[in-house]
């Protein structure tokens, strides 16, 4: 008997009022697998390592509550990207509020069971010490991918209060872990002001290739889309 796809479109926003059916992202379906999808939707509320306040926690359900205002259509491209596209809202990790390593191994369990059906995995977090979680996942059944990372912060401090685990230090990590090919990974947008003046050269000792804000505006958008292609070439990239 043929599988039924059960999976379907948003609610469109003529039929429903977008204060209707809100709770997942963009109004898509709540699924519990990501098989048969080729993207998945889902979030990472865990805030404890964060060095200033905590409130990262409510992220993903502020970014739910917004992207109601979100439409499926491009206007560029003429293409509504859910005619091609099979994708869903999975819910939130169940992480562990105030221990980051059990979160760490939640984190990872949930990613492997959502890259297992080949389906990309969209997080929304959360502070950033939880990609450390999701690129052991990936590394696990792709080795060292490319990161391409846009933030105004390279996050590759070795230590944050002579902590290694920080929302300041996931790239360092992954780097040593070998989650991450630092000769094939790019940082775009960072900008001062920073603790540390040689935090620039030392992304480039550690072989990053870095773009910080100044530059990213004398370059250009077009070129700076050039050379991170260049750097990452044909690698898989996170």
């Amino acid at each position: 008997m043929e599988k039924k796809d059960l999976n379907k479109k948003p609610a469109t926003a003529f039929a429903s009022p977008r204060f209707c059916n809100v709770g997942n992202f963009m109004r898509m379906q709540r699924f519990d697998s990501a098989e048969g999808l080729d993207f998945a939707i889902y979030g990472i509320p865990f805030d404890t390592a964060s060095s200033y306040r905590s409130g990262a926690r409510f992220g993903p359900q502020g970014i739910r509550n917004i992207s109601v205002m979100m439409k499926t259509n491009n206007p560029v491209h003429e293409v509504n990207i859910l005619d091609y596209l099979k994708g869903a809202d999975l819910g939130d990790v169940n992480v562990v509020p105030g221990y980051i390593h059990p979160t760490y191994e939640k984190i990872e369990e949930f990613v492997s069971d959502v890259i297992q059906y080949d389906c990309i995995p969209i997080a929304l977090g959360g502070d950033h010490s939880v990609t450390l979680g999701e690129l052991r996942a990936i590394a696990k059944k792709h080795g060292p991918v490319s990161l391409v990372h846009f933030d105004s912060h390279a996050d590759i401090n070795d230590e944050v209060f002579g902590e290694k685990y920080n929302h300041g230090t996931p790239f360092r990590r992954a780097i040593e872990e070998g989650l991450i090919d630092p000769h094939r990974s790019i940082q775009v947008g960072m900008r001062g002001s920073i603790y540390d003046a040689g935090e620039f050269k030392l992304a480039a000792d550690l072989g990053l290739t870095l773009i910080p804000t100044h530059e990213v505006r004398e370059m250009g958008i077009p070129a700076v889309i050039e050379k991170i292609k260049e750097v990452v070439g044909d690698n898989k990239a996170f």
